[in-house]
């Protein structure tokens, strides 16, 4: 495989100082009217009018059996009545399925966008402004937004945002898809509004990766509510299972078949064994195990070529691939030898197929028997 292309780092944005706390950082400077708000906040800390609710949230942070502890520094806090702020609990940004997903996303992005010299190190701090989000969705939608390709303004860069996420909208709505983002959430730097916003677009364009499942956090809310803080802890959902994501908005006859015809499995795959066989016996090659047998994508290259009748250069393909991503090349370059003789692209992706998802793998070779059943 050829080295992959060289990419200039983009321009950072203005990062925040180290000596901001926790919440400082996710809700925003408040510095407005800082003297008063904190008079204010101080008297009522100190009457102690606390609510229950209040001192749930301070004994769930503190308790021994949860070893979280969110430090809330008065200037964090100074909220208007009935505004609140969310935070990660920081516990569950070290869960290792947490960083997964993020660094998962972030090479996606940065993959989709290698031709626009554009690098994303951190998804808060590089996708706020709209500029990311713009050009990424014009590049999986193969779309052109009328938008600014550049605003330092907050109102310009919020008027990009929601010119790109009405266009997202668009997309997602007549599939089910719950929104759960918006202008203010992304421009406010929200990772749980990004990484939501993340998620649907990879698993409607059908990103050429494999998302961690059941990917939770820990969210700590603060309200105001009659002058009194109220602090509560619940759990955010970002994935779910990969069938669960994909069948959203795509199930078709093989997701019954699984569902509610399992005793008919058997029949489909003999008929496609059958199939198969029937061409790669000309190379002595012979299969028996749909499952594992073409996880590696070499008899897909070899099949596309005696389907197509003509010969597969050996360089384009590895003959005998050892790691992960040699086998996903190798389904790849199959799913685009299908796509020139005429297919659609595949629903099941190249990763899954690796991963020895029968499903996957069947719906593939159905939708080359249904198009090469007659040819010798």
């Amino acid at each position: 495989m050829s080295a992959a292309p060289l990419r200039s780092p983009t321009l950072r944005p203005h990062r925040m100082k180290k000596e901001e706390s926790f919440l400082g950082k996710l809700g925003g400077t408040l510095a407005r009217k800082k003297k008063a708000k904190e008079v204010e906040l101080l008297q009522v800390l100190e009457s102690g009018h606390v609510s229950d609710l209040q001192e749930e949230g301070k004994n769930a942070i503190n308790a021994p059996m949860n070893p979280s502890t969110v430090d809330i520094h008065p200037e964090d806090t100074l909220l208007e009545e009935n505004e609140e702020r969310t935070m990660i609990d920081p516990n569950s940004k070290e869960d290792p399925k947490f960083k997964e997903l993020i660094k998962v996303l972030i090479d996606w992005i940065n993959d989709v966008l290698v031709e626009e010299r554009i690098i994303v190190k951190q998804l808060e701090e590089d996708l706020y402004d709209g500029q990311v989000l713009q050009k990424l969705l014009e590049k999986l939608a193969d779309r052109k937004l009328n938008v600014a390709e550049v605003t330092q303004s907050e109102i310009g860069q919020k008027q990009k945002l929601q010119t790109v996420l009405e266009a997202v909208h668009d997309l997602l709505r007549p599939h089910g898809w719950t929104i759960k983002w918006n202008v203010d959430s992304i421009h406010g730097k929200n990772l749980i509004s990004i990484l939501h916003l993340l998620v649907a677009l990879a698993t409607h364009f059908r990103a050429p990766i494999r998302l961690p499942e059941h990917v939770s956090v820990q969210v700590v809310v603060v309200r105001k509510r009659e002058g009194l803080l109220q602090t509560t802890h619940v759990s955010e959902e970002l994935t779910t299972t990969t069938e669960m994501m994909m069948g959203r908005f795509e199930r078709d006859a093989f997701d019954t078949l699984f569902d509610h015809a399992p005793d008919k499995l058997s029949v489909v795959k003999k008929s496609l064994i059958t199939f198969v066989n029937k061409h790669l016996n000309k190379l002595n090659l012979e299969v028996t195990e749909l499952e594992t047998q073409f996880a590696d994508g070499v008899y897909l290259v070899l099949l596309m070529g005696l389907l197509e009748d003509y010969f597969v250069p050996l360089h384009n393909f590895y003959l005998t691939p050892e790691s992960f991503d040699q086998k996903v090349h190798n389904v790849s370059f199959a799913f685009e030898l299908m796509q020139d003789g005429g297919l659609k692209k595949p629903k099941a992706r190249p990763e899954d197929v690796v991963n020895l998802d029968l499903k996957s793998t069947l719906r593939v070779l159905y939708n080359l028997f249904t198009k090469y059943k007659n040819v010798e």
